[in-house]
Formats: structure tokens, sequence, C-alpha cells
């Protein structure tokens, strides 16, 4: 079980001050599971890595006395080489001090955001890989996955679930290792110890900052604790956010229907978090959210400072006067305030506001187009804004099977005109990119099932 940490923030070697490990001494340490060991595979003044080894011992596990914390019931497991709660133990252990933020020599270095690349050779992703970017991509990293299949001399027997994964940003040193502290048990799934009260407080402390806020944060607790509901629920309790300000009630009654059809898999938190984090991997900096509604996505788009030309526009006046009492407009400091737009205008037509921007958000607003306005919509973006990139999502209809109280044939909103299955989206988009000079890749969103897959698609097409 491997995991490698990489710098080239010059002195690169200073990383062996933020993880408390010299450089030139290789380093083993006693654990219950087995031994681990730190070395630096590289450490010059331009590139400096770490590499942390865990050497797990599956026969000394199986044969701990019961009660000792939950052992092994094979011998031939893939606990050794796939990361997993082993870890996350080690990284609190041997890497505590650059965890807790803490460093004597580098104090200063500490709170700065470094370039930074860690690697896992072997994560377990029980999920697949669109449930790898929901955790990760939302807070900024550049994904990286690699899917390893089950046999490479048959390939019949298709994929594992483990990939090769690399992850990289520009963040401190002590955010990493508590992604991957709370992030790599819940890729697995499990944890080899029992998971007991005072879960709780490792979980707030290593989530501090993020977790509250992160779009996935449910489904993280939840596997967090091995679904033990009962501290899930009181974990959660913990993380509640303020409350959000009360929506007109005309505008709450619109999407009403929607929400209650999706509300169990928190889809729109999901949906919202994947398109952030498909506008961050375009390193776009002006960006456009078109159909913006009531603002959600602006309120995401607002808090990041990558962002730092943001244009919502809507049909509707009431909800762009939702959104401007949502993003508290009136309050806000006039360098912050200069950073928003909100304009009135259609989609069906050519505005000139509308050019120039790095990319542009089209989130849930195609299906509600009929056919010749949906035609209006791909030139007005596609032909005349011409993002760099443009990142739409929609329904995938084959999903609606799943939902149980949404009635057999119905749309999950009365004002759909279409909503489009896996192919159907594929056909569309591929022609869009064709015809306008563009790429596109297609992002499941949400939870997938292995027949009808995830309930939300995303495309993301790019020049």
């Amino acid at each position: 079980m491997l995991l490698t940490i990489t710098t080239t923030r010059k002195p690169a070697t200073d990383l062996g001050y933020l993880l408390h490990k010299n450089p030139a001494r290789p380093q083993t340490f006693d654990a219950s599971f087995g031994k681990v060991h730190v070395f630096y595979p590289e450490a010059t003044e331009e590139r400096c890595t770490a590499a942390m080894l865990l050497d797990v011992d599956p026969v000394g596990l199986v044969r701990r006395p019961k009660g000792s914390g939950g052992t092994l019931a094979q011998y031939v497991n893939d606990r050794p080489y796939a990361a997993s709660s082993f870890l996350s133990v080690a990284i609190s252990r041997i890497y505590g001090s650059a965890l807790g933020g803490r460093s004597k020599e580098k104090a200063d270095l500490v709170d700065s955001r470094i370039p930074l690349e860690a690697h896992l050779p072997s994560l377990p992703c029980r999920g697949g890989e669109s449930f790898l970017r929901a955790l990760f991509e939302p807070l900024g990293y550049e994904v990286e996955a690699t899917n390893h299949l089950l046999d490479a001399r048959f390939p019949d027997w298709g994929e594992s679930p483990y990939f090769s994964v690399t992850l990289r940003a520009e963040t401190r040193l002590q955010d990493l290792l508590g992604h991957l502290y709370v992030l790599i048990p819940v890729l697995d799934n499990a944890k080899h110890y029992w998971v007991s009260q005072d879960e709780i407080e490792k979980l707030l402390r290593h989530g501090e900052g993020w977790l509250t806020s992160h779009p996935a944060k449910d489904e993280i607790v939840r596997r967090y604790f091995k679904r033990r509901w009962s501290l899930a629920r009181e974990a959660l309790s913990k993380l509640v956010e303020e409350e959000e300000p009360n929506l007109d009630e005309e505008e709450e009654a619109r999407a009403f229907e929607e929400a209650v059809v999706e509300e169990r898999i928190s889809l729109n938190e999901a949906r919202l978090g994947s398109v952030v984090a498909a506008l961050r991997s375009a390193r776009a900096h002006r960006v456009l959210d078109l159909g913006c509604g009531e603002g959600k996505l602006l309120q995401l788009l607002v808090k990041d400072p990558q962002f730092e030309e943001i244009a919502g526009m809507d049909l509707s006046l009431r909800s762009l006067d939702t959104a401007e009492s949502r993003l508290h407009l009136d309050r806000l400091a006039p360098k912050q305030r200069e950073r928003i737009k909100l304009l009135h205008g259609s989609l069906m037509y050519r505005d000139r506001r509308l050019e120039r921007f790095d990319a542009a958000a089209v989130v849930e607003v195609i299906e509600h187009l009929d056919e010749p306005r949906l035609a209006a919509f791909e030139r007005v973006v596609f032909d005349f804004a011409k993002p760099g990139t443009v990142v739409v999502t929609t329904p995938n209809s084959e999903y609606n099977a799943r939902f149980e109280n949404l009635a057999a044939g119905t749309f999950r909103h009365r004002d759909h005109r279409f909503e489009w299955t896996r192919s159907e989206f594929q056909g569309w988009a591929g022609g869009v990119a064709e015809r306008f000079g563009y790429s596109v890749r297609f992002v499941p969103v949400g939870p997938e099932d292995q027949e009808v897959g995830s309930p939300t698609q995303m495309a993301v097409f790019s020049r």
C-alpha cells in the first residue's frame, strides 16, 4: 500500500520540514497492522517526493486475538495492496504534525497553498470513477484515474473497483492530508476497526472548513461511519449549515415537483458540485450561468476566487430578484460586487453581453425547450457566444424508473418538453460538437445504477 506526495515549490525539499521527515533518512515505524516505511525517492530543489509504504501483515491480522479490533476473515485479501483505513491511520500517526498544521522550522509555509500531487497506485473506488471525481473535484483537485482490469489476461472479465489515482492542486499540505484521511475509507466503504463515538470528533476535526459545504456530504458521512446510522445522524446534525433565506413562494412552487422526486439522493447538490468541478478543471475565470434561476450555482461560484467574473442570465425577473437576495448583492464589498452581474435576457436571441466568457454552465435548462427553441439555443451559445467550455446537464430518463414517487411514463417536472436517454443525449451533444467545432465528453452525476446509469447526465464541451 503506497502513497506518494510530490511538490515542485522551490526549494522543494521544504516538504521534509512540513512532514517532519528528513529526506536524507529513511524511517520505519511499527504499527498494529505491520510496519510503515517513509522515504524520499527524489529530493532536489526543483522536485521532492515523499513516499509512505505500508507493509501490512494479513496473517498477523487474522491471528490477532478476538476483540482486538476488526480481524479479517481471510488470509488472502487486498489489504496489503489497496489504500484503505490502514492508510488513514498511518497518515494520522506518522504525519500527525503535518495533518495538524504544525511546523516549527517552516511555520509560515504551513498555511501556504503550494503545488502538490498525491499518487495512490491502488485505490478502491466502490462507486466508480464518477464517485471518485464527485469527492475530490469539488475540493479543487485535478483528478487523473486509470481503472484496472480484474485480470489483464482475461479482459472479458471486466474492470475491477481499483484505480490508480493522481490528485493535483495548489493547496495546503494539511488540507490534502485531511481530505485523504477522510475520503480514502469513504471510497473503500470499509474500516478495519470498530467505528465508535469518538469517530465523530475525528470527522469534524479533519472535515473542518470543507465537509459542511461538500455536495456529497451526506454520502461521505454515511460511508465514513460504515452506515452506522445513529453516528451518521449525530455527525450530520453537527454539520448543519445556516438556513438559507426563504425563497419566494411562487418560485419555490415551480421547482417543488422535481425537488420532491430527486430529494432522496440529494441530486441537486451533486449536480451543482459536478458543474463547479468541471468549470474549475477548465481553468475558467469568466463564467456564465445561463438560465441561472434563483442563483444556487452562482452562490457556489462566488465562493471560489478562481472565478473572477461571474454573470447569471435568466428570462424571469422574479428569479433574478430572488438570486439578488440570495447573493446579498447589496451587502457585498465593492470589489466583490463588481465580480457579479445579473442579466435579464433570453437564450433564443443573440446577445453580445454573453461573448468573451471562458465558460458557460447550462444546468437543467435544455429539457424545458421545444425543438425550434432548442435549435435557437444551440446557435446563441455555441455559434455566437462561443465560450471555451460549455457544461450542460439534463435528466437521464432511463433513471426515472428508480424514483418510487414518480409515476411510470411521466417527467420529473411538468414543464419538461422531453427527457432524454443516455444515447439520445449523447447523439444530440455529438451533433452540436461536430457542427460548432467542439469536442465533448460525458460525465454521470449522482449514484450510478448498473442498468440505467446515473440520474443526471452531464456533457462538457471544449474548443
